[in-house]
């Protein structure tokens, strides 16, 4: 009887690149946010290596930043393999954590609303260290050959820009703990621009707008995953498992904006009769030839924009923030609130981008369900 092999890939992995690039910018995002009020206050930028601990030090600022840089120590280990291994890539990955930590709590001497600390700076490389560790015992072995290699050629398809969509949905996913946007509604620019006069209106139109938001984004982002899946793969439970994960992480998010006894109030009318039509209407327009699916998501993705910014405010979810203390979560807001705003229209141009290279490589047959 033959053995089985394990095949090792020996490239590094286009993924974990996308995935360390992406966690990056919401890492700079976040300690620099709000981005305002930039000026030299008369201090070293490296002073605070040298300065006293903070005055007041809370458990949940140590676990924060700890917890911060834990996927960013992990993502760059394997972004570095299999070119740096072992005690070197770990040192490597670890290493590069602090000295973006260091950097960005230099600049943070610049901003009149943050404060650098030295703890900052010892509690996220901590956090690089360990999850370089972490992937050094456990993720490298997933990424060369194992199970998590497996499922990802075996599921989808193979090719970097097929990599790129993935962090793609990683992200669409990271959008729904913005707890201040309808249910899968992104891309809302009224922060941006001029507020019209507030205008009343009968409940009836809430339900309905919502509705249309929720269905049009779930169809939508239902046809960019099955872009990226291979033909003979069943559809069916990637769906749904992206689906689960979207609502379980909206329901985080609302359970910290509204506390535990509200962690369901993202399920309105609006939202039932949203989820409801859009599964439904998925299911029949999967039967499309693949190219015809990726222009379906490209329409509804712009059509789910519009409503969106057309919505009438949520008087229940404005009175909710009005009175949320977000001390703790400011920075991770903005950085939700940033990814939630930009997503569609990069996800638009990735759609436009990837069409016409699945049209010339002929994948235009049904998937399975």
């Amino acid at each position: 009887m033959a053995a089985t092999m394990t095949v090792i890939d020996p490239r590094p992995s286009p993924l974990t690149r996308y995935l360390l690039f992406a966690y990056a910018l919401l890492i700079i995002y976040a300690s620099l946010h709000p981005f305002s009020g930039w000026r030299d206050q008369g201090v070293s930028k490296f002073a605070f290596l040298a300065g006293a601990l903070p005055r007041y030090i809370t458990a949940f600022d140590l676990v924060t930043n700890f917890a911060a840089y834990l996927p960013l120590g992990f993502f760059a280990l394997l972004a570095l393999h299999p070119r740096l291994r072992g005690a070197l890539a770990l040192a490597a990955a670890g290493v590069a954590g602090c000295f973006l930590s260091l950097a960005l709590e230099a600049l943070q001497t610049y901003l009149p609303s943050r404060i650098p600390s030295n703890l900052d700076l010892a509690t996220n490389g901590l956090g690089a260290f360990a999850g370089a560790g972490l992937a050094l015992r456990f993720g490298v072995g997933l990424l060369s050959g194992g199970r998590i290699h497996a499922l990802r050629h075996r599921w989808f398809l193979a090719g970097g820009q097929y990599d790129l969509g993935l962090v793609l949905l990683a992200l669409w996913l990271f959008t729904q703990l913005n707890p201040e946007t309808l249910l899968f509604g992104n891309g809302d620019l009224r922060d941006l621009i001029e507020h019209p006069p507030a205008a009343l209106h009968p409940a009836e139109v809430f339900i309905q707008m919502e509705a249309a938001v929720a269905a049009c984004n779930l169809i939508a982002v239902g046809l960019f995953l099955s872009g990226l899946t291979q033909n003979d793969r069943p559809l069916r439970r990637l769906l749904l498992a992206l689906l689960a994960g979207a609502l379980a992480l909206k329901t985080l998010a609302v359970g910290v904006l509204l506390k535990a006894q509200n962690v369901f109030a993202w399920l309105t009318p609006g939202a039932v009769v949203g989820l409801a039509c859009g599964a439904g209407v998925l299911m029949l327009v999967m039967a499309l030839p693949r190219v015809a699916r990726l222009a379906l998501a490209g329409l509804l993705l712009m059509a789910a924009t519009v409503l969106v910014n057309l919505a009438p405010a949520n008087p229940y979810l404005a009175n909710a923030l009005q009175q949320w203390p977000q001390s703790y979560f400011l920075n991770f807001n903005g950085v939700t609130h940033l990814v939630s705003l930009a997503w569609p229209f990069v996800a638009l141009f990735y759609l436009m981008l990837l069409a016409p290279r699945q049209a010339g490589e002929g994948r235009a047959s049904p998937d399975k369900l």
